[in-house]
Order: structure tokens, then sequence, then C-alpha cells
């Protein structure tokens, strides 16, 4: 079984806030007692694309997959995701914040993609076909890496602006849409209410349609992506997020996506990342210590994308009792 958490190894500044008198013995003991390693730490659209067995184009193709998911036909063309956004100005940086704090209507996203359309053409012409969900099509590839919003969200987006041979052009057009998306009277009606503007795209999961899924696995998730690929992998079973950890579920060898830590990792809330991590110990950490003797010869993986963090826990991990927690900060480190 492989659990991927995001943001259960935080940003050093996140976690000195966050873990001061913050005692969660079974995730302490978990610690204490497997082995750490290291993963990729491309985000979770990467890790899951990963364990399904979909291999990277230019980027990791969630745009084809989703898009299928919202109701499109990807065809032969290639699909970028282009969702709409809020960028917010800080004193020395732009920090980008998602689509899912805007509660953009259909009505908006319909009259802002049309804006853009308007002015642009087929140049940029976004397809929304979810309020937070729009796409590019292109027929041939543009030569373009961009970053997923699982690494993006939360974080100063100059470094993370799409990279190739065409990254210029898309940038110049993307700082011009700004311009537009200021003006547009969708955005102002949205600020006189107190609501934040759509004013940016952001770039990613570019790819045509993968051929197969490779990996038939039991998925267990509620993301709206990881739903969305578990639909394009025919195969694998998919299962609503549970409440807790149970025995049949650990004995599988599957995928649980557990991203209830992510919102507070993002925004940097080390309240809430606590609060989250709580949560996460009494559902998942406590039974999985008690059951961790009864794991199978693969043993389980926490896994952290965003980190490039993992731990290792085989059945003989349960019995090694000299190995003594320690704080929390210092095993999180």
């Amino acid at each position: 079984m492989q659990f991927l958490v995001p943001h259960l190894f935080p940003s050093a500044r996140l976690l000195e806030a966050a873990a001061q008198n913050l005692r969660l013995p079974a995730l302490q003991t978990l610690l204490a007692r497997g082995t750490r390693q290291s993963c990729p730490s491309d985000g979770v659209e990467a890790a899951l694309c990963n364990a399904l067995g979909i291999a990277r184009q230019q980027d990791w193709p969630l745009a084809p997959i989703t898009l299928a998911a919202d109701g499109g036909e990807a065809g032969n063309a290639y699909w970028l995701r282009a969702d709409p956004v809020h960028l917010r100005v800080m004193r020395d940086r732009i920090v980008l914040a998602g689509s899912d704090i805007l509660s953009l209507t259909r009505e908006e996203a319909d009259a802002l993609a049309d804006a853009l359309h308007q002015h642009f053409g087929d140049s940029l012409n976004p397809l929304p076909l979810h309020p937070h969900r729009w796409y590019l099509r292109f027929s041939e590839a543009p030569h373009l890496t961009t970053t997923p919003p699982s690494l993006a969200l939360g974080c100063d987006i100059d470094p993370l602006q799409p990279r190739g041979e065409d990254a210029m052009r898309f940038r110049v057009m993307l700082n011009e849409a700004q311009m537009l998306l200021h003006e547009h009277p969708v955005n102002q009606a949205r600020e006189a209410r107190g609501e934040l503007p759509v004013n940016s795209l952001w770039l990613w999961g570019g790819g045509r349609q993968p051929a197969d899924c490779a990996t038939p696995v039991p998925l267990y998730a509620s993301n709206t992506e990881a739903l969305a690929l578990a639909g394009f992998c025919n195969a694998i079973r998919v299962q609503a997020l549970p409440a807790r950890l149970d025995a049949p579920m650990l004995a599988s060898d599957g995928i649980t996506l557990l991203d209830s830590l992510t919102h507070a990792g993002q925004a940097g809330d080390a309240y809430s990342w606590r609060n989250a991590l709580s949560e996460l110990e009494q559902a998942w950490f406590v039974p999985l210590l008690d059951m961790l003797r009864k794991t199978g010869p693969q043993g389980v993986r926490l896994l952290d994308p965003i980190s490039g963090k993992a731990l290792h826990l085989e059945a003989r991990d349960a019995w090694k009792i000299w190995r003594r927690p320690r704080g929390l900060f210092s095993m999180l480190s």
C-alpha cells in the first residue's frame, strides 16, 4: 500500500510554528521505527501518474485525461490546462492562489473565456468545460514544459513559469491576458462584491491522450484529478476515501491519497496544518501502527511528493521498540 500524503514533511518555517507542544504518539512511533527514504518531488499529479503507469510526455498529461472526465473529446490533439487563477501580489513576489478559492460560476467562466477568445482568436481560446478547469487545444504540441498546481499553489510564480522554446510567446500572451482580465466587467463586479478577481491563467498538464493505463490497482481518493485518472484507467477499482484505515484496505496493493494537509501546507497555515495532522493521527496513523505487523511483504510507504521525502514501513518494524520516538519537529525535518 502506498499513501500519498502531500505536505507531511512541510517547510521548516511551517513545521517550527506548527509542531510546538504537538504530540502524535502513533505518527512519532512510525517515524522512529520506519526507514526514511527519498522520493520524487514532482508533485501529486506526477506521483499519481507514476503509480498508475501513465508516462510523462512534455508534462504529465493530465489535461487530456481531465478533459475527457469533464465531457470533452481529446482526439489526437495536444491539450493544455489553462485554469483561471488569482495571482496575489506580495511585497517582493507574486504568489499563485488556485481556482478553487474563486468560486466561479458557469456564467462568469464563459464570459471571461469568450473575452479572451475575442481578443486573441485561436491563439488563446480557452474551453471552459468546468468553471475551474479550462483547456487549450493545439494540433501541434508547443515546446513548453509547465509546473502543476500541487507544486505551484502558494508559491512565488517567478521560477515556476512555463519553460521551453515557446515559453516567451506564452508569457507575452498571458501578460496581455492579465490586463484584459483586469478590466473585464465580471472581475469588476467580483471585486465590488469583495470577491477575488480572476487575473491570470495557469498553464499545466500538457499532452496528448495516453494510449492506455498499465497498472490496475485500487485507488482511494476524493481529489478531482485523481478520480479523472482512475476513470481513464478503466481497470482500476476506484474507492471513496474512507473515514479511517481498516485491515482490508491495508492488505490491498493500492494507492491512497490523503490530501487533507494540502491547503494548509500551501498557505503556510500552521494552525490548520496542525489540526489536519492531528485528524490524520486518529484516523490513519493510529490504526496503521496497530496493524503494522500484519502488512504484506512489500510493506507500506508514506510518500510526500512535494518535499521528496518518504517513510517505508515493514511488518518487522512493529517490534523495533528500541527505536524511541523523538520530538515531532526533529522527526519531520
